[in-house]
Parts: C-alpha cells; structure tokens; sequence
C-alpha cells in the first residue's frame, strides 16, 4: 500500500512490504498454477487470479514507492477495483477448495465485477461525475458488504475456520486504517507502519490456509491409493507391498487370513447396506486388535487379511481374539487362518498358506481358527506311518 505521507517519504519500508506482497502473491500464483496443471481444481484458478490481481496491485504499489510518483492517489478507483476484486476472488477460491458449489455461484465473480466498475461507467450515462468522497464512500460500502459475507457464508463452510477469521480481522483493520487516512488524512506513523504490513500478514494468512489444504488434498489422495474405499484398511495391493517387503527380509512375520461366514446370505436377506456395515464393523475390530502389533487390509470381497510384525505377539491368540470379538460383537461369525513365515518362503506363499488354514476353518465347521503348520503336520502323519 503507498500513502503518500511525508513521514515515510524516504523510508524503505513502502518499497520492502510491496515488495514482500508482490513475492507471496507470485508464490502463491505459481503453486496454485502447479495444482491446477495435476488435480484440475477450479479453485486453484480463481485463487490463481486473485493472486494475479493482487501481484498487480503491489506492483503499482512498488512503483509508487520507488520513484516517489505514484501512477494512482490511494483513493483511486484503479486501486479500489483491484483490492475489492482479488478480496472477492479470494474468498470464493477458498471455499471451492473445501467444498463444491452451485453453478450461481460462479457468477459471483461477474457480479462483483460488474458492483465494482460501476463508478467507472455512471459518466457516460450521466451529465455529472461522482464526488470523490462518494466514490470512496461506495467502494466502502462493498468492502464492508464483501467482508461481512466472508465472515458468514465463507468462514463456517472451511476447515480452517479460525485461521481464516484471524485473517479477515487483520483485512478489518486494514480497511478501517484505510479508511481513516480516506477521510481523515493523518495516521501516526506507528499506525502508518502497521497499514503497510497488514496486507503482507493477510496474505500470509491465506497462504498457510492454501498450503495446508493442499496438504489435506495430497494425503487424501495418497490414502485413497494405498487403501480400501469402504472399511479404510490396506487396499490388497498395498497390503501385498508390505508383505513382501517384510517377507524379503526374513523377518518374523505371521499372516493372517479372515472370511466372514455366510457372507453371501447376509446380502441377499438384508441387503448390500446392512452387509457393508458388517463388513466395516469386522474391519474396525480387526483394526484394533492389530494396532500397535502389525497391518490390516482387505484382500477381497469379505476376505480381510492381517500382518503381525511384532516379535512378542503371538498370532494364534491374535487370531482367537479377532474371532471371538467379531461372534461377540457382531451379528457374523468368521474363519480365520495363520501361517508363520519360514525361511525360503514368499510373500504370496504365505499368504496362500493362510488361505489354506482359512479354507480348512471353513469347511470343517466355521468360526474357528485354524494353523497351517498343524495342518500340514497332519497331513503328513498318515504317509509316515504308511511308510
């Protein structure tokens, strides 16, 4: 912001806020350019905007501070446009990086526009130019209209709604200092100090918000990739990843393998909801008997399957747990399967081996929990004394 106001007439500060201005606005410009070019978010582009507008006014206000000749007085109507408008494009952009809106909506932009060149348009429909002081008094009259909505409409419908609230009290108050040099015509310099910095902390404000969201976005995103859209487990593929990564490393791992009994019933009698809420219900108790001790993922269908990773946790009590709090629980029974990796072993092979024991679970009268090795063992007692 440039005042021209002999107190700061040769200071560096006009210059060194404009410019501190100018630079988060280029920042801000270039990354929501860089969001846009991978997510296609309409957001990014009005805040694109906003910021290309704002850039623009610190520029003249760069201008105004280094030569000392100012393109435009601080009440110009050039000035106000492209405060108001960024201001406008801003809060907008904000939303839509929270939540969807309706198509009206994006006429708000040209409504505002349209608000804001109306004092360059009333002399050629009228015999009269504007006053000043009405100029200043109509653009005010926006400001406050555009600030009381952000505080209502904008500020509730975000994820940052106390961060973004301290940023439009700092725009307040720079309005108010506005303001005050508009028809007053004097600040004392500590507050002509604080008029300069107030926009450069307003826009750092609004870039923490930006960057945190845009954190938000990329970690949902990321989740989205690695898990299971309806229980929130490890999706198979990256349930697999881990698998095999523990298992290259011959560490002492156990597989786990779970498939809920009479599934297909469930669905055809009461329906795909209620099967699903099973479903998640399975899955958040398998979850917690996991924290702290291995992962959990959905490998299919009703199969979920578990990875215990710590030493001291011994899966056949893991096992048992799992199942007699799904039977305690929940309206489903399950059938479960371990095997421990042994050495030469991978990943997939011990996985199948858990299916295997899951298999023998569900076929030799569910509910139960069955061990691969005991199984093999078995399997191997009637050849050795055939032998």
């Amino acid at each position: 912001m440039s005042y021209e106001l002999n107190y700061w007439s040769t200071s560096p500060l006009p210059t060194i806020f404009a410019v501190c201005g100018a630079y988060i606005a280029l920042m801000m410009l270039i990354m929501c350019l860089f969001m846009y070019s991978k997510q296609r978010k309409n957001a990014y582009i009005y805040m694109a905007a906003a910021f290309f507008f704002i850039m623009t006014y610190e520029g003249l206000n760069i201008h105004s501070a280094w030569t000392g000749k100012p393109v435009f007085s601080p009440e110009s109507d050039v000035l106000r446009f492209i405060q108001l408008f960024s201001f406008v494009l801003l809060n907008i952009s904000v939303v839509m990086l929270y939540r969807k809106i309706r198509t009206m909506h994006y006429w708000l932009p040209l409504l505002s526009a349209a608000l804001l060149m109306l004092p360059f348009m009333l002399p050629s429909f009228l015999p009269y130019t504007l006053d000043p002081i009405w100029q200043s008094i109509y653009f005010d009259v926006l400001q406050l209209a555009a600030l009381y909505l952000a505080y209502i409409q904008v500020t509730p419908r975000i994820g940052q709604p106390i961060k973004y609230a301290l940023g439009l009290a700092v725009y307040v108050i720079w309005t108010i200092l506005q303001a005050v040099h508009t028809y007053y015509g004097s600040l004392s310099p500590a507050l002509q100090g604080l008029a300069l910095a107030l926009p450069v902390l307003f826009y750092s404000i609004v870039f923490f918000i930006l960057f945190r969201r845009i954190v938000e976005l990329m970690q949902s995103i990321y989740r989205s990739a690695i898990t299971d859209g309806l229980t929130g487990l490890y999706n198979r593929r990256h349930f697999m990843k881990h698998l095999d990564h523990y298992a290259a490393q011959e560490l002492k791992i156990s597989a786990i393998f779970c498939d809920i009994d009479n599934f297909k019933k469930l669905n055809d009698t009461q329906g795909h909801a209620r099967a699903d809420e099973v479903l998640k219900q399975v899955a958040a108790i398998m979850e917690e008997e996991l924290e702290g001790i291995g992962i959990t993922g959905r490998y299919g269908g009703e199969e979920l399957v578990a990875l215990v990773v710590d030493r001291k946790a011994k899966p056949a009590q893991v096992a048992e747990k799992i199942r007699a709090r799904v039977a305690g629980e929940s309206i489903v029974t399950i059938s479960i399967g371990y095997s421990v990796l042994r050495k030469g072993v991978r990943g997939d092979e011990l996985m199948k081996q858990a299916d295997k024991a899951m298999y023998h679970s569900k076929t030799t009268g569910k509910n139960k929990v069955s061990d691969y090795r005991s199984l093999k063992t078995a399997s191997a007692e009637p050849t050795e004394s055939a032998g």
